[in-house]
């Protein structure tokens, strides 16, 4: 009789825990679902044009979070000044309004796809130039509401953006780049923006920029007053560094070589007018049309930039080694004309010599020879006079390096030619230790962050 009574209680028990799980199971939860959508945001029930109470339910502000998740960012144009990204824009705060039962924790949240369905923050970007939604395959937004009245938006957004840059130490220059996020019509004694506490910014791992690495970013306030009131503002500053080994390979080192390729001609035969004139002429207008293609991938702006300090020293040493061949032309026919000149005048002063010793010899009365009284020039002995005179008047001079070692060219245009084969490449390497050193450590000065 006992095990019976134990049998019968067991299958009773069993019964009742099949019939339970039967009843749970045939519970729809996305009916349960629309039947709460229906409850809270049916008509006559919720206003989206009412804004959320403060916080704890007060007369205070409503208050938003932002975060974002910053996807790709396409291209930063110099010339226009702005820059394309493309991001995840989250927003979240809290409507009362819009607290249901989550079915002891079975209804985790409800998912919408229309914005206008509940009240949004008017929310805009303000250096914002162009933007776009994304529809393919649907719309990449939704909204979640939480059993507590949380509100969550979140929309994929392409943008592209204004960013006022500073050139003048282009291109070995940082620059930032502003994301502003403001609210439109609601004043701060309605509506509240504020960045998520822990990580309100976040960045893919593998962020790729044609010319551009991104160093760090910082987020910030930007509140704004006008006329009509005071307006709650968010703003996320982006610093990126300009990659500099693509402007050594295409611009500095080219530069550089063109002006190495100048100095060629001060090796070749002061005679070969045809070939320095052709390489001065060439590497100048090489030089002008690299300046040329520079500055048209840049903005005309009204101060001096660091690229423009290169080029024009470049182009002036490749202009100075043209200069230069013309000094060289113009001094070796000074120097044939004085060699012409100082032919000539040993000309005469032989022939006035032959024509004096041919006198002396003719002359059959004369019993001794007269010293003449004024010697000419050319006289051997007065000239040992004159160096006699000197050497007891003048003391001696330690002849310098630099003439002796000058005085082994006897022309000037070939002086002119060695002094530059060294004086230039000095002052082009002088000039690249300022350089360097002036922007190199300037950009370091000028860190912003």
């Amino acid at each position: 009789m006992g095990t019976g009574h134990y049998f019968w209680a067991i299958f009773y028990f069993t019964s009742l825990c099949s019939a339970s799980l039967a009843n749970n199971a045939k519970i729809n939860f996305r009916e349960k679902e629309k039947k709460v959508l229906d409850q809270i945001l049916g008509a006559g029930k919720y206003d989206a044009r009412i804004r959320p109470s403060g916080i704890n339910g007060t007369d205070g502000p409503a208050v938003v979070r932002v975060n974002i998740f910053v996807r790709s960012i396409s291209k930063i144009d110099d010339v226009t000044m702005e820059y394309s990204v493309q991001l995840t824009f989250r927003e979240q705060w809290t409507d009362e309004r819009l607290k249901f039962d989550d079915i002891q924790g079975r209804l985790k949240y409800l998912t919408l796809t229309e914005a206008n369905r509940v009240w949004m923050p008017d929310l805009f970007f303000s250096n914002e130039k162009e933007g776009h939604f994304h529809n393919i395959i649907m719309p990449n937004v939704y909204i979640r509401i939480f059993p507590n009245g949380s509100v969550l938006y979140s929309i994929r957004i392409s943008l592209t953006l204004a960013c006022p840059m500073n050139l003048k130490l282009y291109p070995l220059d940082r620059q930032i780049c502003s994301l502003r996020m403001a609210s439109y019509g609601w004043t701060t004694n309605d509506l509240v923006f504020l960045w998520k506490e822990g990580d309100p910014v976040q960045v893919v791992k593998n962020l790729h920029l044609p010319r551009f690495t991104l160093e760090k970013f910082l987020t910030d306030y930007c509140n704004s007053k006008t006329n009509t009131g005071e307006y709650s503002c968010l703003k996320v500053d982006l610093l990126f560094k300009r990659e500099f080994s693509y402007y050594l390979i295409q611009i500095y080192i080219p530069c550089c070589m063109l002006v190495i390729v100048s100095w060629v001609s001060f090796w070749l035969d002061q005679g070969a007018v045809p070939a320095r004139v052709s390489l001065g002429v060439t590497t100048l207008l090489t030089m002008a049309t690299q300046t040329s293609g520079i500055n048209a991938s840049l903005p005309p702006v009204s101060y001096t930039k660091a690229i423009d300090v290169w080029t024009g020293v470049c182009l002036t040493f490749v202009f100075g080694a043209l200069l230069e061949f013309a000094l060289v032309n113009y001094a070796s026919r000074s120097d044939m004309h004085k060699e012409n000149m100082k032919k000539k005048r040993r000309d005469l002063e032989q022939a006035s010599l032959d024509a004096a010793s041919d006198l002396l010899d003719t002359d059959s009365n004369a019993t001794f020879a007269m010293k003449p009284l004024v010697r000419h020039p050319g006289d051997p002995l007065a000239l040992e006079k004159l160096r006699q005179c000197e050497v007891h008047m003048q003391p001696p001079k330690r002849p310098s390096c630099c003439k002796t070692w000058l005085s082994k060219f006897p022309t000037r245009s070939k002086r002119i030619d060695v002094i530059s084969r060294i004086t230039f490449p000095l002052v082009f390497a002088l000039f690249n230790l300022v350089y360097w050193s002036t922007y190199l450590f300037r950009e370091e000065d000028d860190e912003t962050f």
